[in-house]
């Protein structure tokens, strides 16, 4: 199946790690040096693939995980490649973590990769994350923008046709619970995909909460084919045309990911 790397999560790791060496790794090193000297946090590190590639540079790194299960791989998957000294993984909320306490340092880059769309009260986390930042440090988003075609994560759904079928998520809730549970899809999956309908995030909806929290944007890409879908689906990266990335709300619609790396104004 095309989507069976959801399940198997030793071929899920591996592409985050290939992903994030061959297309995160350039589009940060613009601005910040992966080497022995950096200091790396990954906030919903999941499995650990993007952490590990960076570890695997040299760096060291903390990543943060609210579920064990994740972070019990993730502890699996480091341990084989990465000295332990090299990383810590911590099982909490962010905001129960008290940077100057809790942790070893400060960090010159934190990423947020695929996340920043499932959490609610986006603000709320964007203004927390300048706790953690070491001075002139960097964070980097991969997101994709919710008005994309598969910007609810469909692609999650047991019924094939629902994962292949694109902006359904867009209906009104009624709607697409009522076409869910018409498809059979388990009251579990329900629940996910409806949480994403609330924290979903636009690219205007982002850039404005970056202004509204003093951070500036120091560099940025739009993909019309999100870098991963080489890994997932066998497809040629693709950046945004200029002119569709230059107009406000409708470049969601055809945007399925967007690299964004920000500091402290």
């Amino acid at each position: 199946m095309a989507f069976d790397f959801h399940k198997n999560k030793d071929e899920y790791y591996l592409q985050q790690k290939d992903n994030s060496t061959e297309f995160i790794h350039p589009f940060v090193e613009e601005f910040v040096k992966i080497d022995a000297s950096l200091k790396v946090l990954e906030i919903g590190c999941a499995e650990g693939g993007v952490l590990c590639s960076f570890l695997a540079k040299g760096a060291k790194g903390v990543g943060i995980e609210l579920l064990q299960s994740r972070l019990d791989l993730a502890n699996h998957y480091l341990s084989a490649e990465i000295p332990k000294e090299q990383f810590t993984l911590i099982n909490k909320n962010i905001y129960d973590i008290d940077p100057q306490k809790d942790l070893p340092f400060l960090f010159d880059l934190i990423i947020l990769k695929d996340v920043i769309e499932h959490i609610p009260h986006q603000e709320k986390v964007m203004h927390e994350l300048k706790k953690f930042l070491a001075p002139g440090g960097k964070i980097f988003f991969g997101f994709p923008p919710w008005q994309m075609p598969f910007g609810g994560h469909q692609q999650i759904c047991n019924s094939k046709f629902l994962h292949l079928l694109p902006y359904f998520h867009l209906l009104p809730k009624f709607l697409y619970r009522g076409i869910l549970k018409l498809f059979g899809e388990p009251q579990s999956i329900i629940d996910e995909l409806m949480d994403i309908k609330d924290t979903g995030i636009s690219l205007e909806r982002f850039e404005r909460i970056v202004a509204a929290e003093n951070y500036k944007t120091v560099n940025k890409q739009l993909y019309l084919f999100n870098p991963i879908y080489k890994y997932k689906f066998k497809l040629k990266p693709r950046k945004q045309a200029k002119l569709i990335g230059a107009i406000p709300y409708l470049r969601n619609y055809f945007t399925t990911c967007g690299y964004y790396l920000i500091e402290k104004k």
